[in-house]
């Protein structure tokens, strides 16, 4: 009984650092894709103003 709820406690702490890193990538790679298409779409505008 000693060692279980030390065990309990760091796998739920994982499972949120889980939770928590996979969101954030999630989102780094979003804003990437959009500021990519941020970029593509401001380097269109300014080749048709030209």
């Amino acid at each position: 009984m000693d060692i279980v709820l030390p065990v309990v406690f760091a796998a739920i702490f994982f499972y949120v650092l889980y939770g928590v890193i996979r969101a954030a990538t999630r989102d780094g790679i979003l804003a990437a894709k959009q500021a990519e298409r941020d970029r593509a779409a401001s380097e269109a505008d300014s080749l048709s103003h030209s």
